[in-house]
């Protein structure tokens, strides 16, 4: 009887003591997730010239990264630019950061018809000082002519918001300031995960610039191709009819 009964207090004490380890555990974690918060950097950069660009996004982490640390960048896309799914799809093994789509992307819509969308990335999280870098080629869309007599216009691009979590630091209510937000755990499936939102650092968007018509030339340039094309068809007709060429 009594050793039933001393075996059951031992189950409980074991218990006890692994609810109390795996508690303070998480509090650890957590405690060592918000510590990479103040210090936590993201800044973005545009490469390449002309329609077709790259987006160069660098994460900075302090040391002592948790082991697990999982890494999102949420993008928000202006209407003006666009990322090409099946090009993204075609880097395969060439880059070690996942990427989804928040929706269907329009590749052939000008810019005054399509709509701005979110992109989730997921870069790797490799050693205990890690410097993330994700390079995502993007797309300038086709741009209405200007009638204020500009032969350029711009496209801003905001840097990216910097999600942080890990698996097992689940008390996230207290990291004030830094909001905690639920996003997808993954990108391959539409769970969501409490992550913690790292506020954002005081820097502008990066701006694209390109090339437009000019509206006003509409008029002079319908005038002058009209012109054109008579001329070449009047100086066509009297050739054809001197030579007598006839077209069957």
């Amino acid at each position: 009887m009594y050793s039933v009964v001393f075996t059951l207090l031992g189950c409980l004490s074991t218990c006890c003591c692994s609810v109390a380890t795996g508690a303070h555990s998480e509090e650890k974690l957590c405690d060592v997730l918000k510590q990479q918060l103040p210090s936590a950097r993201v800044s973005v950069q545009i490469t390449n010239r002309g329609f077709h660009r790259e987006l160069l996004t660098s994460v900075e982490l302090s040391p002592g990264v948790p082991r697990g640390l999982g890494v999102l960048l949420l993008h928000r896309w202006p209407r003006g630019v666009y990322v090409d799914p099946f090009q993204l799809a075609s880097l395969g093994e060439q880059r070690d950061w996942q990427i989804a789509l928040d929706s269907a992307v329009d590749l052939e819509a000008a810019a005054h018809q399509a709509e701005g969308f979110i992109t989730r990335v997921y870069p790797a999280v490799d050693g205990p000082t890690p410097r993330i870098k994700v390079t995502i080629p993007f797309h300038v869309r086709y741009h209405e002519p200007r009638h204020d007599g500009e032969a350029f216009t711009s496209v801003e691009i905001e840097p990216p918001q910097l999600l942080l979590r890990t698996a097992r630091c689940l008390q996230l209510d207290g990291s004030q300031p830094h909001a905690a937000v639920d996003a997808a755990c993954t990108h391959a499936n539409a769970s969501t995960c409490p992550w913690v939102r790292v506020p954002q650092q005081e820097r502008g968007p990066v701006t694209v610039g390109l090339p437009v018509g000019d509206g006003s030339l509409g008029t002079p340039v319908s005038v002058g191709t009209l012109l054109v094309t008579t001329i070449c068809c009047v100086s066509l007709s009297t050739r054809m009819w001197k030579h007598r060429i006839i077209c069957i």
